[in-house]
C-alpha cells in the first residue's frame, strides 16, 4: 500500500463535505503524476478541468451538485414520509460521503459486513443496522470490541435461523460474553436470498431470540428488492404480499411481548422500490412507538440505467415531478478507431460497473472542446457493446457522426456500488467540470 494514499487522521473526520486530510498522490488512479502530492483542499485552487485534459483517463468523477440535490431530496423524502434514514454504507464505502449523509440529517447507517461498520464508526456513524448475518466468532468479535471502545454506539444486526442463534450462544458462551446484541428477525421471500420463509419459521425463531441470553429482539426486517421487478403491477403486488408478511409477524411478536426496547425497530428499503415498503415502516396500532428505517445507499449518486427505470416507475407512483439525479460518471478517452463502425475507450472492467448492464454513452467532448457549451449528446447509434480489462468496444454507424481519436466521451453507468469499488479515490466537480475536491474509499 501507498501509505499517503491513506488519509491523515481519518478516524476524526472533519465535519467538511470534502476531507482537508485527504493525500492524493501517484497512489492514486489516474491521478496526475507529474502533480506530485497534494491534500484534497488544495484541489480546488489548481482550477483543475476535465475538459483541459488535466487529469488522466479513464477518471470516475462525482458532480457536486448532483450530489447536494440527491442528499436534499430523499432526507426531504424520509421525512415528509415520517421516517428515519440509514443509507446503505457499501454503496460508497467512502468516509466522506458518510459524513455528508450524516450531515444532512440520516439517523445512522447501515452496512453488510462488521468490516464495513468499523469504518463507518472512525468516521462518526454512532447508529448503524448490519444487514446481514453476523455469526463468525472473528465478527462478534470485532463487533463486541466496537461497542465496547465506544459507548454510544447502537448497532443491530440480522438473524433469520435458529442455527445461527445458537453459533453466536455458543460464542458468548465461550468468551464469557454477557452482554447480549440487538438483533432485528428478518423475514424473507422464497427462492431468493436470506431471510424466514414462512410465519411459522419466523415465530419459532422470534420466541427463541427474546428467551435467549445472548441477544435481544429489537425488531423486523426484510429487504423488498428481491422481490421487485422493474414492473410496477407485479412490484405493487410482490412488495405488498411481502409487506404484509413482515407486519403479521411484527404484530405477533408485539402482542406476546417478544421485543426488548421501549421502541420497535422496522426496517426495510433498497434503492428501488423504497416506496412500497412505507406501510411496514409506519406500523401503527402497537403496544410501542415504533422506529421506521429505511435503507436505500445508491440514492447518493444515482445512476443512468437501472435505478432510473425504477425511479421512474415510482415518479409516477407518487406524482412526482423529479427525483434524483445521476452524479457518477466515468470519463474515457477514444484511444483508438481502427477499423469503420468500431472505436475503443480507455476504459474497461477495472474501472466501471458492468455487473447489471454495460456502460451508456452519454455527452462526447470532441477534442478540442474545453468548455461544457461545447459537449454534445452521444448520437443514439454509439452503444458500447463489451468490456475487456482496459477497453470499451463503441460500436457506431460508419455512416453517421463518428467518433475520432482523442475525443472525451462520458459513460454513464447502472448499479453505482461495482464502480465505487474499482476506485480508492474520486473527483468531485462543478457542473462546469472543474475539480473541487475528492473523495476516498475504503474497499
Amino acid at each position: 500500500m501507498w501509505p499517503s494514499l491513506w488519509p491523515k487522521n481519518w478516524v476524526q473526520p472533519s465535519a467538511r463535505c470534502w476531507s482537508a486530510d485527504l493525500l492524493l498522490d501517484a497512489a492514486c488512479k489516474s491521478f496526475p503524476l507529474a502533480a506530485g502530492s497534494l491534500e484534497s483542499e488544495e484541489l480546488a485552487a489548481l482550477q483543475w478541468n476535465l475538459l483541459a485534459d488535466d487529469l488522466a483517463y479513464p477518471l470516475a468523477v462525482l458532480k457536486r451538485s448532483a450530489l447536494n440535490h440527491n442528499l436534499a431530496w430523499m432526507q426531504a423524502y424520509a421525512a415528509r414520509k415520517g421516517v428515519h434514514l440509514a443509507p446503505h454504507g457499501k454503496t460508497t464505502m467512502s468516509p466522506e460521503l458518510f459524513r455528508m449523509q450524516l450531515d444532512a440529517g440520516a439517523w445512522g447507517l447501515t452496512f453488510a459486513t462488521v468490516f464495513q461498520l468499523a469504518v463507518g464508526v472512525h468516521a462518526g456513524v454512532r447508529r448503524a443496522i448490519i444487514a446481514n448475518q453476523v455469526l463468525a466468532a472473528a465478527d462478534l468479535a470485532g463487533l463486541r470490541s466496537l461497542l465496547q471502545t465506544h459507548a454510544d454506539l447502537r448497532v443491530w444486526f440480522l438473524v433469520d435461523s435458529l442455527a445461527q442463534l445458537r453459533l453466536i450462544e455458543q460464542w458468548a458462551v465461550a468468551q464469557a460474553v454477557y452482554q447480549p446484541f440487538d438483533v432485528l428477525l428478518e423475514m424473507g421471500v422464497a427462492g431468493k436470498r436470506t431471510g424466514c420463509r414462512t410465519q411459522e419459521e419466523a415465530w419459532e425463531l422470534a420466541q427463541a431470540l427474546a428467551s435467549s441470553p445472548a441477544v435481544r429482539l429489537c425488531g423486523v426486517e426484510c429487504y423488498e428488492g428481491i422481490a421487485a421487478q422493474c414492473d410496477n403491477d407485479h412490484d405493487v403486488r410482490a412488495v405488498s404480499d411481502l409487506v404484509r408478511r413482515v407486519v403479521q409477524v411484527v404484530r405477533a411478536c408485539d402482542a406476546q411481548g417478544l421485543f426488548a426496547d421501549e421502541r420497535i425497530l422496522l426496517s426495510a428499503g433498497g434503492s428501488a422500490v423504497f416506496d412500497l415498503v412505507l406501510p411496514l415502516l409506519t406500523t401503527g396500532d402497537l403496544s410501542r412507538p415504533v422506529d421506521g428505517v429505511l435503507r436505500s445507499g445508491c440514492y447518493i449518486t444515482h445512476d443512468h440505467g437501472h435505478y432510473t427505470r425504477y425511479l421512474h416507475l415510482m415518479e409516477q407512483r407518487e406524482g412526482l415531478q423529479e427525483s434524483l439525479q445521476p452524479a457518477l460518471e466515468v470519463w474515457a478517452l477514444v484511444q483508438s478507431v481502427p477499423e469503420p463502425g468500431q472505436a475503443f475507450l480507455s476504459c474497461g472492467r477495472r474501472d466501471i460497473s458492468h455487473d447489471i448492464e454495460l456502460p451508456m454513452p452519454q455527452r462526447v467532448a470532441r477534442a478540442g472542446v474545453r468548455s461544457v457549451d461545447g459537449m454534445q449528446p452521444t448520437p443514439p447509434d454509439w452503444r458500447i457493446t463489451a468490456l475487456n480489462d482496459q477497453h470499451a468496444y463503441l460500436q457506431f454507424d460508419p455512416a453517421g457522426n463518428a467518433p475520432a481519436v482523442g475525443d472525451r466521451v462520458v459513460l454513464g453507468i447502472s448499479h453505482p456500488c461495482t464502480t465505487f469499488d474499482k476506485w480508492r479515490w474520486m473527483a468531485v466537480v462543478e457542473d462546469d467540470y472543474r475539480v473541487c475536491g475528492a473523495i476516498h474509499t475504503c474497499f
